[in-house]
C-alpha cells in the first residue's frame, strides 16, 4: 500500500481510528457470543482499546516488513462476520498478510476478500463443535502476585462461559476487612496497572464478583480441610500459586478436597514431577495426569530460544546469566533471611544469587543434558527479566543470519506465544511489562562471532508466565480450538 503524504498523516490516524471502531464491536460479538477470539499475530484484540489494536497493527509493519494497516484487516473481519463462526482462535493478521500475497500473485485474477475468506475458513463456516465437552471449574490456591494475574487471565477468557470458569479462591484466614483489600490488591496493581474490567465485592456471600464471574473466596489453612463439592465445584482443577508444597506428596494434599481432581503447580517442581514448558515439552502431558508442576518463569523463557537454537545451529556448551527483578521471597530492608545473600535489602543491591533454570532446562530440552551452567543477578526493579545467553554453536553463523532465523520463529512457528522479536534501539525493561510471550529476543544486543554468540532475552517474569501457565491449564482440561491457520511449521 502507498503511504499517507507528510500533509496527510493525520487524515490518515482518523481513518484509521474509525475503522477500528467500527472493528471492537464485532471482535467482541465474536468473542462474547460465538467464543471466537480475534488475534493479530498472537495478540488478543477482544476486550481491547482503539489505541491497542492499532499498535497490533503497527507491530506487525515493523516485525513483518508489510505495510499491513487497517485498511486491509477490516474488510478481512467483516467478511467473517458473515460466516458461521463458532469455537475458534483466528489470527486476523495472518489472514490479512496471506489475502495480500494472494493479490500480488495473481493480480486482476485474484478473489474478493469475501470469497477469499469463505475458502480459507472453509473448514470453520458452520463447525459448532465446542473446545470442551462440559465447562470446566477453577480454583486458585493462593493470591499473592501469581495468584492474581492468573485470576485477571481466567477472567479474561471467560468468554461465553461455555469452556472455563474460575469458581474460587483459597487464602489464608485473614482480619477484618480481608475480602475487601484482596478486592483491592485485584482491582490496581502497582507494576501492571488497573484490572480492565468490573469487581464488585459480596461480603454477605463472601464472593468477589469479576466481570460477572462470581468468585468464592475460601479460608483454609490446608488443603484437605476444604470440600469444594459444599459451594458447587466440582471435578476442579487446582492451581497452586503457594509454592508450599512442591513436590507429589505434598501435592497430593490438594487431591483430598473433595470436588477437587488436578493439579498445577506454579513453580518447579521436585523429583518425578513433570516440569512442563508449554510450546515444548507439553506433549509429555497425558490425559491420566493428575499433578503437573509449570516450572520456572526463568526456565520458561530461556528452554524455546536455546531449543530452536539447538535444532538450527546445535548448541556445544552455554552460560546463562539470569538479570532478574527482585521477588517478595527478597528483604526491603537488610534482615535474617534463611538464604545466602537473599536477606540484604532488594531495593538496595544487586543481589547474587543461584538459578536452577539451566539445569531444569534438561527437562524440557534433554538434548542440552551437561552443556549449560547459570547464575542469577537480583536487580532493584520490580518486574520484568533479562537472560544473557552466552553460547558456543556447532557451526559458524553471523548476527543477521542468526537475528532472522529468530525473527521468522517469532512470527510465523507454532512458538510465536513462547518467542517475540523487538527491534527497538531504545528498548528498557520497562517496556515489556505486560508481555504474553514467554520471552522476546532483542535483536540489536545480539552478539556473533563465528562460533559464538550472546542472545539477550527480555521477559516478563510476572505476567509473561502466567500466560504459560494459562496455555498449560487449558491442555490440561482438555480444552481444545478450532485455529486459523490451520496448519503453522
Amino acid at each position: 500500500m502507498e503511504r499517507p503524504s507528510v500533509d496527510d498523516y493525520f487524515g490518515d490516524w482518523k481513518q484509521r481510528e474509525a475503522l477500528v471502531q467500527e472493528m471492537i464491536p464485532v471482535i467482541g460479538q465474536l468473542f462474547s457470543k460465538r467464543n471466537v477470539g480475534i488475534f493479530i499475530y498472537g495478540r488478543p484484540l477482544h476486550n481491547r482499546s482503539v489505541t491497542f489494536i492499532m499498535k497490533s497493527h503497527r507491530f506487525v509493519r515493523q516485525i513483518e516488513r508489510n505495510e499491513m494497516s487497517e485498511f486491509e484487516t477490516h474488510p478481512m473481519l467483516m467478511a467473517m462476520a458473515k460466516l458461521d463462526l463458532w469455537h475458534a482462535q483466528i489470527d486476523l493478521g495472518k489472514l490479512t498478510v496471506r489475502y495480500m500475497e494472494h493479490q500480488e500473485s495473481q493480480g486482476a485474477k485474484s478473489l474478493s476478500v469475501y470469497d477469499f475468506v469463505r475458502g480459507e475458513m472453509s473448514y470453520l463456516d458452520g463447525l459448532k463443535e465446542k473446545p470442551i465437552e462440559k465447562s470446566k471449574d477453577v480454583v486458585l490456591y493462593g493470591f499473592g502476585r501469581i495468584g492474581r494475574l492468573m485470576a485477571r487471565l481466567l477472567v479474561e477468557r471467560t468468554s461465553t462461559g461455555e469452556v472455563m470458569r474460575l469458581r474460587a479462591i483459597v487464602v489464608r484466614p485473614g482480619g477484618e476487612g480481608d475480602l475487601e483489600k484482596r478486592a483491592n490488591l485485584f482491582t490496581s496493581d502497582s507494576v501492571h496497572g488497573a484490572f480492565q474490567g468490573t469487581l464488585r465485592v459480596d461480603q454477605e456471600n463472601g464472593c468477589l464478583i469479576a466481570n460477572g464471574n462470581v468468585i468464592k473466596v475460601i479460608y483454609a489453612n490446608s488443603p484437605e480441610e476444604i470440600d469444594y463439592t459444599a459451594h458447587d465445584i466440582n471435578d476442579a482443577l487446582i492451581i497452586d500459586n503457594t509454592g508450599k508444597w512442591r513436590d507429589e506428596e505434598g501435592l497430593s494434599l490438594h487431591l483430598k478436597s473433595k470436588g477437587a481432581s488436578k493439579v498445577i503447580l506454579t513453580a518447579p517442581g521436585k523429583g518425578s514431577l513433570k516440569n512442563i514448558v508449554y510450546g515444548i515439552n507439553d506433549h509429555q502431558m497425558s490425559a491420566d495426569d493428575k499433578i503437573i508442576t509449570a516450572a520456572s518463569c526463568t526456565t520458561n523463557a530461556i528452554a524455546p530460544v536455546l531449543k530452536v537454537v539447538n535444532d538450527r545451529f546445535g548448541i556445544r556448551h552455554g552460560h546463562v546469566e539470569t538479570v532478574h527483578a527482585y521477588t517478595n521471597d527478597q528483604n526491603l530492608i537488610d534482615n535474617y533471611h534463611k538464604g545466602s545473600r537473599r536477606g540484604r535489602s532488594a531495593a538496595l543491591n544487586m543481589v547474587l544469587t543461584e538459578t536452577g533454570a539451566a539445569k531444569a532446562v534438561v527437562k524440557a530440552v534433554p538434548e542440552l543434558a551437561g552443556k549449560l551452567t547459570g547464575n542469577a543477578v537480583r536487580v532493584p526493579i520490580p518486574n520484568v527479566s533479562m537472560a544473557i545467553m552466552n553460547l558456543n554453536l556447532s557451526v559458524s553463523t553471523t548476527k543477521e543470519e542468526l537475528n532472522e532465523f529468530l525473527r521468522n520463529i517469532a512470527l510465523n512457528s507454532k512458538l510465536q506465544n513462547q518467542i517475540s522479536y523487538t527491534q527497538s534501539p531504545d528498548a528498557v525493561s520497562s517496556d515489556f511489562v505486560g508481555t504474553r510471550e514467554a520471552g522476546i529476543v532483542d535483536s540489536n544486543a545480539t552478539i556473533v562471532q563465528g562460533n559464538n554468540c550472546v542472545l539477550y532475552l527480555w521477559y516478563d517474569n510476572e505476567f509473561g508466565y502466567c500466560c504459560q501457565v494459562a496455555r498449560m491449564v487449558y491442555k490440561m482440561v482438555g480444552v481444545n480450538y478450532q485455529v486459523y491457520p490451520q496448519e503453522q511449521s
